[in-house]
């Protein structure tokens, strides 16, 4: 009763493109999801709106570690039409979800974007309903985030100092969108959405919610209110029992290896080569704990 309770809660639809998606998931790994981060959920009519963060997530085989890649939102790639119609051709990778307007439709043509891009084909895909996210925060009352490097806030003009705060919700979401007066740019962004993930997994384990059923049951439903899946027919009970073993301090933080450019006086983030410098076939050839170590500058602990 309980387990239908929750499953209820969580949003489901078709958010992968047929070319994108595996034919079958193995539990046993690997496995490799598409996580979409944006500020609207799914059922809103604003098509103008464009992914705010883009993670790929994978398990390797034996699920006993997992890494964050995060595809920087500028980065220049060729995007294939969509089914509603839109042109394909080059532009920012977070065009995609814009040009397939929007909703369901656009996480597909931005599944089938990376697809083409990486030849990965995924295990299922999630949206994050961020602005959903800050009430998970709040009811585990707040997470502990570790500021590197002072910003102001140019949504709220808030002031970040370095060194590590307890904040709650509303402070770590706006910290975590910022990227301008930061060293790295949209990379120490990304850093900071990996850090936000691994400070929630750690805050989850830290607060003894098996204790408090009232607060248990909040949570839960808070999670579920702010997510849309794709679990490739897999029962989510079943993915959420594979990965139980995986602790918070096993998550690294992967950046693709890209650089910013300007091209015909527009920003955007450029590939090192067109196999993102190795990295595309190591995801797909499940050796990225073996690329992780060639190439460090690239990957720093969550």
């Amino acid at each position: 009763m309980l387990t239908d309770r929750y499953d209820r809660t969580v949003s489901r639809e078709q958010l992968l493109d047929p070319g994108a998606r595996k034919d079958d998931t193995e539990l046993d790994g690997p496995l490799t999801y598409l996580l979409v981060g944006s500020d609207r959920r799914l059922g809103t009519t604003d098509e103008s709106q464009r992914s705010d963060s883009i993670l790929v997530v994978h398990v390797p085989a034996g699920l006993r570690r997992a890494y964050l890649i995060s595809v920087p939102r500028d980065l220049l790639v060729d995007i294939p039409p969509g089914a509603n119609g839109s042109p394909g051709g080059p532009d920012k990778i977070n065009a995609a979800y814009e040009r397939g307007g929007g909703g369901e439709g656009g996480v597909r043509l931005l599944s089938a974007t990376l697809s083409r891009l990486t030849g990965l084909r995924f295990d299922g895909a999630g949206v994050v309903d961020f602005a959903g996210f800050r009430s998970v925060i709040d009811l585990l009352g707040g997470v502990r985030m570790c500021v590197d490097t002072e910003v102001r806030s140019i949504h709220t003009g808030a002031v970040f100092s370095p060194g590590c705060h307890r904040m709650d919700g509303g402070q770590a979401l706006d910290y975590v969108r910022q990227r301008y007066d930061l060293p790295g740019g949209d990379y120490d962004r990304q850093h900071h959405q990996q850090q936000l993930l691994r400070a929630m997994m750690e805050q989850a384990g830290q607060t003894d919610l098996r204790r408090n059923p009232v607060k248990l049951d909040r949570v839960l439903r808070a999670v579920g209110g702010s997510l849309t899946v794709d679990t490739n027919g897999v029962p989510i009970e079943e993915l959420l029992l594979a990965l139980r073993d995986l602790p918070a301090d096993a998550l690294l933080g992967v950046q693709v290896p890209s650089a910013p450019q300007t091209i015909d006086e527009v920003s955007y983030v450029v590939l090192d080569d067109a196999g993102g410098g190795g990295l595309f076939t190591a995801l797909r050839d499940d050796r990225v704990a073996e690329w992780a170590s060639g190439n460090s500058r690239w990957v720093r602990p969550v």
